[in-house]
C-alpha cells in the first residue's frame, strides 16, 4: 500500500497542471526565466484577468511564485513541487517493478519445469 504524508499538496499540483493554459504558463516560465503578468498575458489570446486567476491556482499549488517591483508583478516557476510528481510516480513505478518480477518468476519457474 503507498501511503502519503503530502497528499494534499499532491493533488493541488496535480489540479493546477491538469489546466492546459497552466500548463502553457508553467513551461513559458521554464523556458524564458520569470515574466510579467503583462508579458504572461501577451501570449495568450485570453483576458489579464483570466491570466491573474490562472497565476492564483498556480500560487497556491506552490508552483510559481511572485516578486513586486512598484508596479510589476513577477511571477517565477518553482519547480521544488515537482517532486511531489516526481516521487508518485517512483511509487508507481516500483509497484509495477514488482509485478513484473512476481510474473517473470512464475514463467521462470513454469519454463523450468
Amino acid at each position: 500500500m503507498v501511503e502519503r504524508s503530502s497528499d494534499d499538496a499532491l493533488t493541488l499540483i496535480l489540479k493546477a497542471a491538469s489546466d492546459p493554459t497552466r500548463r502553457a504558463i508553467l513551461t513559458l516560465l521554464a523556458q524564458h526565466g520569470p515574466q510579467t503578468i503583462g508579458t504572461i498575458e501577451q501570449h495568450f489570446e485570453i483576458s489579464l484577468n483570466a491570466i491573474s486567476k490562472h497565476i492564483k491556482v498556480l500560487e497556491g499549488a506552490g508552483l510559481v511564485s511572485r516578486r513586486t517591483e512598484w508596479r510589476q508583478h513577477y511571477i517565477e516557476l518553482r519547480t521544488d513541487p515537482l517532486s511531489e510528481i516526481d516521487h508518485w510516480f517512483t511509487e508507481l513505478r516500483s509497484i509495477w517493478d514488482q509485478r513484473l518480477e512476481a510474473l517473470d518468476r512464475i514463467f521462470t519457474e513454469d519454463a523450468a519445469k
